[in-house]
């Protein structure tokens, strides 16, 4: 709740008049309590884990052929009552684990300088804290997520989440009870490093959400603006420690590849895409010597019927002199 009773008394303890932004803010925040406030992250991840996917879950079902191209695992197809349970089951988890988790986490909020009142944070301010708290978040994500993968991880938490070889976007929050928790202090992580404003932690957890959707997604569509940020892993990056599964030791990385480049553990993607990159390269070659064949086959061909027509044309003009 913010301290001012007015907006009169807001422009006084600022010594300025307010912004667009925080005129919005105050009008809206101004008589809520902050744990109010902090609770809309409940309905946001709602609206973000029932919403975001749909897109893509239209496109698996009908397989749209201006974008089926662009499915990653093309011959995996889930169909509509599978990927419905998938959303059932993420929603039990978010009922029971997510939001209670939410909820009950409000002190640690309050302790660590997460505040709602004014001024607001310049947009530059909020974009680098935004990177601060992906770069933290996808470095212990990344060594956790590989302490998952070991036997005893793996097999009792981790094995749950890999039950969709092929992801979809339903299935980006889909993990056991555990994992919940622990992944949950990754993303706590940064806010608490570097404490922001409550809108910021808002854009923070509904990015980072939409961003586990994306690279979930099962596709890689190449006018994605995710390709343009450094690093970025993606939807192609992420679908390969799916596809591996349980024996993947590649790709553990959340958000960027850095990690895995530097600990050696992309080797198997890099090899990967490597081979494919040679067999579109033979493929390409085969192409080109098959028209080419084709080309001097059909040149040939016109040949031998110009050269078949002249002769026999010859061969008529000889009878009829002849015949004269």
């Amino acid at each position: 709740m913010l301290p001012y009773n007015s907006l009169t008394e807001a422009t006084a303890a600022l010594g300025r008049n307010l912004t667009v932004a925080e005129t919005l803010w105050f009008n809206y925040a101004a008589k809520k309590s902050d744990y109010f406030l902090f609770c809309h992250n409940i309905l946001f991840l709602f609206i973000i884990f029932s919403l975001v996917p749909l897109p893509l879950i239209f496109l698996e079902i009908k397989r749209v052929l201006p974008f089926d191209k662009y499915k990653i695992q093309f011959n995996v197809r889930l169909s509509f009552k599978e990927m419905f349970k998938c959303y059932k089951d993420v929603m039990f988890m978010f009922f029971f684990v997510v939001g209670p988790l939410q909820l009950v986490s409000y002190p640690s909020i309050k302790m660590i300088g997460i505040s709602t009142g004014l001024p607001l944070p310049s947009w530059w301010v909020v974009l680098l804290q935004l990177l601060v708290y992906f770069m933290i978040e996808d470095y212990t994500n990344y060594w956790i997520h590989r302490f998952l993968h070991n036997k005893w991880g793996y097999e009792k938490i981790h094995k749950v989440h890999h039950e969709y070889q092929a992801p979809i976007g339903f299935a980006a929050p889909y993990a056991h009870w555990a994992e919940i928790l622990i992944l949950g202090i990754p993303s706590f992580l940064g806010p608490a490093i570097v404490p922001g404003h409550m809108i910021t932690f808002w854009l923070w957890i509904a990015l980072r959400q939409i961003e586990a959707i994306e690279t979930h997604s099962g596709y890689d569509f190449p006018w994605s603006l995710t390709k343009y940020i450094p690093f970025y892993g993606g939807a192609d990056y992420h679908d390969y420690h799916h596809f591996v599964g349980g024996q993947s030791h590649s790709n553990f990385a959340s958000v960027f590849t850095y990690c895995d480049y530097i600990y050696g553990t992309d080797k198997g993607y890099r090899f990967q895409k490597k081979l494919m990159g040679m067999r579109e390269s033979t493929n390409d070659t085969k192409q080109n010597g098959q028209s080419l064949q084709t080309n001097g086959t059909n040149r040939n061909r016109q040949s031998h019927e110009t050269n078949g027509t002249k002769r026999n044309g010859q061969s008529h003009e000889m009878q009829d002199c002849k015949t004269d």
